[in-house]
């Protein structure tokens, strides 16, 4: 039998069809690369705003027009429960060989109020992974030759396994990963929890100095009507603490632009947090009215094209921001996991993607695999993104 994947949406999403993957394989099913080959269709959708989740709607439209014949699944954040008990059965321990970075998911769910958000109802209440079944799978991923893993989930700040939390999962995991792989902690709610995870981070050299934050938004009052239980005060004093744990650490950002009653002076501030942060890398997304949430009936509606404005405007604060980022690492030596073979690209741990300079280092000259590590000394830069020249490789 052969099943095709197909992914919309975030981190969390990608880990799960990926396990899911490995899961199907290991019964013995043929993943394939389209779905006319398939007997089988599985779609892991995304619905956290308007346009994701029509183009989820068009795709599964068209699937079925063209296959109307092939069993299809639609589930993530978009499920059709008619058709989950397919499933059911599937195996969700295996580990999966298709990526060069490992995803590993250790939570579900939110008990968040936000406003604008969809997400309860398709993901429920927080579901944290037994604390030492992600130790040993960080293990596993490690012994199936991994150099990366991606910690994700719905919302990590929630994670709380009989008394033990996020910051303690960081350090059992960073400890479990040992100095030949590193550890990627996924997007973090502002709030006390993170302050306690810099600590846990800074304990361990192997866990990537990158930090992404769910601001949305650099207004108080905006943050408020969204329902967020953190204040503008509170992201500034996060970003000042890991800074000062891990000088240099990169600093990213979610951020929702022409919120129901934003105002020119809101939208500033947003801007002005992006600035003031240094915040190096954006999802930056119009805000988009979700049916049945609270704010799609909240007065103040902006206008598309304001909407799309101000979401450009913040997104080139960011932009700004990662050049000079970038620029700041020219003469320096970082470490990527290559995922590209042929140029010896992949991401540094602060999440810029370096390749190879072919200028000053043929691509004869060396070959490193992909999922190795391999120190780069940075010759230069191409808007953010970084070339230079390998100095080891392992």
């Amino acid at each position: 039998m052969k099943v095709r994947f197909e992914t919309f949406g975030c981190r969390l999403n990608r880990a799960e069809a990926l396990a899911m993957q490995a899961g199907f394989e290991s019964r013995g099913w043929e993943t394939v690369d389209h779905a006319r080959d398939a007997d089988l269709i599985v779609v892991r959708g995304c619905s956290v705003t308007g346009r994701a989740q029509r183009d989820c709607e068009k795709f599964i439209d068209m699937l079925k027009r063209s296959f109307p014949m092939k069993r299809l699944v639609v589930t993530g954040c978009m499920k059709e429960k008619k058709n989950e008990f397919i499933l059911k059965d599937v195996p969700k321990n295996e580990i999966p060989m298709a990526t060069s970075r490992a995803y590993l998911k250790v939570q579900d769910g939110c008990s968040g109020g936000c406003t604008f958000c969809t997400v309860p109802r398709f993901r429920g209440r927080p579901v944290s992974e037994p604390f030492e079944e992600v130790v040993e799978k960080t293990r596993r991923f490690i012994d199936a030759g991994y150099r990366e893993i991606v910690v994700t989930g719905c919302n990590l700040s929630l994670y709380d396994f009989q008394g033990r939390r996020f910051p303690d999962l960081v350090a059992a995991v960073a400890d479990a990963a040992g100095e030949n792989c590193r550890i990627r902690i996924g997007s973090l709610e502002p709030g006390e929890t993170t302050i306690e995870t810099l600590h846990a981070m800074a304990g361990h050299a192997n866990v990537c100095r990158h930090l992404h934050l769910a601001v949305q938004s650099g207004s108080q009052k905006i943050l408020k009507a969204m329902g967020r239980n953190y204040n503008v005060s509170d992201v500034e004093k996060i970003v000042a603490a890991a800074n000062e744990l891990m000088p240099g650490i990169a600093v990213g950002c979610d951020m929702i632009a022409g919120f129901p009653g934003e105002t020119v002076p809101d939208h500033y501030a947003s801007m002005s947090l992006a600035r003031k942060a240094g915040f190096v890398k954006g999802h930056i997304f119009k805000y988009s009215e979700r049916p049945g949430t609270p704010a799609a009936g909240f007065p103040g509606e902006i206008s598309g094209d304001i909407r799309s404005k101000r979401a450009h405007e913040i997104a080139g604060v960011i932009d700004a921001n990662r050049v000079n980022a970038a620029k700041k690492l020219v003469g320096q030596t970082v470490r990527i996991v290559v995922e590209d073979a042929s140029s010896t690209g992949g991401w540094t741990d602060g999440h810029f993607w370096c390749s190879r300079d072919m200028k000053r280092q043929p691509e004869n000259a060396i070959r490193i695999r992909r999922r190795e590590f391999a120190d780069m000394r940075v010759t230069g830069t191409s808007g953010h993104a970084l070339v230079g020249v390998v100095s080891v490789g392992r």
